[in-house]
């Protein structure tokens, strides 16, 4: 018995070590850079990182991503000075591009159509508008040099506070235990693939076992009524007011990037009458006849990138003739 045991012990190590041999060979599984807060408060990726991120259990999406010494995944470092022309693309997972190749980023298909120009990519997962105007303050000096700043918002998910807070959360990503099982990219892996999400719920299930198999109402969705949607409208609309007031907001060089069709029409109208420049491109993905996005995921393709490289391309044409 005592063989028995040892004997499919000693299998079961070798199989996971030649798992991860194998995860490893094929790159299966993600790099995950390290990200820490500076002496701003600007939470950020540690400079001069480069790895591949992996998305899909067969590697669906597979690209490069590299780190600059200003903390942001780009193909160049960020230099602004008052004799160049520059933009600065500002916002979440969106701009920050894990989805595509660094050197193919919209960022650089920007640059391949406005000659003379340099875009720098400020995009962070996770950023909100709260993030973004915290960033823009904090390196004001820098951002004072760039021509022309967009800034992504996306209203349901970017304006939820009014006020610039660290995100603690995710800082508890870079704990030792953290960064240390992220080493074994077998786990990675699988955790990529949901292969450990029913051992994540486990616990809960046994906590429900124990009180009885009681139904958590809190784990159902609640429909949202009209008043308490109009309610979370204002009070968003109401938090974006407190951060211009509180970081400023240079109308005659910023731009919001925005979908038109998945903004509510109260937030528009109190765009246009505070005369908030912002480019929409809903029209372009949604009549689109290709695709923009990613089969598995809502991040833009390299299609949707080309499109809002075009967008962004068309709206500052505009802005130089102004």
């Amino acid at each position: 018995m005592k063989k028995l045991l040892f004997k499919s012990g000693l299998y079961f190590i070798l199989i996971l070590i030649a798992l991860e041999l194998l995860v490893r060979a094929f790159h299966l599984g993600k790099d995950s850079p390290s990200r820490y807060i500076d002496e701003y408060g600007v939470e950020k990726w540690e400079p001069n990182q480069d790895g591949y991120s992996v998305t899909g259990n067969r590697r669906q999406n597979f690209s490069a991503y590299r780190i600059n010494k200003s903390g942001f995944n780009s193909y160049r470092e960020f230099n602004p000075t008052i004799a160049k022309t520059e933009i600065a693309l500002v916002g979440d997972s969106f701009i920050q591009g894990f989805h595509q190749d660094f050197y193919d980023s919209v960022g650089k298909k920007i640059e391949n159509q406005l000659r003379d120009v340099e875009v720098y990519e400020y995009g962070y997962a996770g950023y909100d508008f709260a993030d973004q105007l915290h960033l823009l303050y904090q390196y004001k000096d820098t951002f004072d040099k760039i021509d022309y700043v967009v800034l992504g918002l996306r209203f349901r998910d970017d304006l939820f506070r009014g006020e610039y807070q660290v995100v603690h959360d995710r800082m508890r990503l870079e704990s030792s235990l953290y960064k240390n099982l992220r080493k074994i990219k077998l786990l990675v892996y699988a955790q990529s693939i949901g292969v450990l999400d029913s051992a994540k719920k486990f616990p809960g299930k046994i906590i429900s076992l124990i009180k009885g198999g009681a139904k958590n109402d809190n784990n159902v969705a609640k429909k949202e009524t009209l008043v308490e949607k109009q309610a979370k409208q204002l009070k968003y609309i109401k938090n974006f007011e407190l951060l211009i007031e509180k970081y400023g907001y240079d109308k005659s060089r910023y731009v919001l990037l925005i979908d038109k069709s998945k903004t509510p029409i109260d937030f528009l109208v109190f765009l246009e009458n505070n005369h908030f420049k912002y480019i929409d491109f809903g029209e372009s993905l949604n009549n689109s006849k290709i695709p923009p996005t990613l089969i598995f995921d809502q991040h833009w393709n390299n299609h949707g990138r080309n499109l809002i490289a075009d967008c962004v391309v068309k709206a500052f044409k505009t802005f130089k003739s102004n």
